[in-house]
């Protein structure tokens, strides 16, 4: 009787699992909410290197990734046209030399001439003007046999500073005008990881520039975090992207370049004109209105809070009415959460934690 009596009671109904959430403190100044974004990992230096003369490229020695020391052969031109230019400059120095001599001799003779009444002052003034010309075109002539000994030496490109080749843009064989690109050199040294971020964060994101540990970036295939300093930013957005430009000095991150980064930073949550700046997956739908799960910071139960939101962009929400100062709202892990449920903490940002202390 006691075993039947034992198998009609109720069975217990297991209780919900205790679930691990993300959450953020909306303060009066505004919590810190974390965005992530692709970029990429720079030299801090890198030079388009290009020759100074236009030619016929007839030799490329290096290879792209190929490791280059400070003087080190790139690439060669056809030097033949820079030769011959150069032995017609040095013949035009040796005309000259020979004209200033000359010049030099007669002056010489005309003046003892002058001296002894042979000749008149106009004569001697008119053969001192032929050998100050001489002189001038001895100049002239001397300062172009330097210039096409330059040019001749500009056959042959060179490597500026040690570092790595990047890109190749010519090859043997091809006529290139001067400057035109022919290799990029990632100069050794200081590395840089580069990303963008939208233009509406501009504001958030400008004030940063030159704080240590202003972001963290973590390279691709890591889960270590390593904190940088924003370097600099464009004043202006890509006309294109509408984006800034944002470089990131990460001296301590050890990742080859080009390698793909993750830079996580913390911008404010709140606008100056009032509302708060949510991740669009702390929504949740109810009867066709959007709400958020609030954290019970003492019981750490959670409850559903109706919200009104004011736009949408990209996946952040802009909630305009329904949160107040000191509310901590779960921006992870809602989809799986029900009215009273106990949850743990997964992460709480720095600023977040500021905030709740206060």
């Amino acid at each position: 009787m006691l075993a039947v009596l034992a198998g009609c009671q109720p069975a217990k109904t297991p209780e919900s699992p205790v679930r691990a959430v993300r959450t953020l403190v909306i303060s009066e100044t505004g919590g810190a909410l974390d965005r992530e974004f692709s970029g990429d990992i720079r030299a801090r230096t890198e030079t388009k290197l290009s020759f100074r003369v236009p030619g016929k490229i007839t030799a490329r020695q290096v290879e792209l990734g190929q490791a280059v020391r400070p003087g080190q052969t790139l690439a060669q031109l056809d030097a033949t046209d820079l030769r011959l230019n150069q032995q017609s400059a040095q013949a035009g120095l040796a005309a000259a030399e020979a004209t200033a001599v000359q010049s030099a001799t007669d002056l010489k003779r005309f003046q003892e001439l002058r001296a002894q009444g042979f000749i008149s002052a106009a004569e001697l003034d008119r053969h001192q003007t032929n050998h100050k010309n001489a002189q001038a075109q001895l100049t002239q002539a001397r300062a172009q046999a330097n210039v096409q000994g330059n040019q001749a030496g500009y056959g042959t490109l060179t490597a500026s500073a040690a570092g790595v080749i990047t890109s190749v843009d010519a090859e043997p064989g091809q006529v290139v005008a001067a400057g035109q690109p022919v290799v990029t050199l990632a100069h050794d040294g200081a590395r840089d990881v580069v990303f963008s971020v939208p233009e509406d964060m501009g504001p958030a994101v400008r004030p940063l520039v030159g704080k240590t540990g202003a972001l963290k970036v973590r390279r691709w295939g890591s889960e270590q975090w390593v904190p940088a300093t924003i370097r600099e930013m464009a004043a202006a957005t890509d006309p294109t992207t509408r984006t800034f430009l944002v470089k990131a000095d990460v001296n301590r991150l050890e990742a080859a370049l080009g390698q793909t980064a993750t830079v996580a930073l913390s911008v404010p949550s709140r606008l100056q004109g009032g509302g708060v700046h949510l991740p669009l997956n702390a929504l949740v739908e109810q009867g066709g209105r959007s709400a958020v799960w609030i954290l019970d910071p003492k019981a750490m139960t959670v409850s559903r809070q109706p919200v009104t939101t004011a736009e949408v962009n990209g996946n952040i929400v802009l909630v305009a009415a329904g949160l107040r100062p000191g509310q901590e709202v779960v921006t992870a892990g809602v989809h799986v959460l029900t009215q009273g449920q106990k949850v743990r903490r997964l992460h709480v940002s720095a600023a977040a934690s500021a905030a709740n202390s206060q």
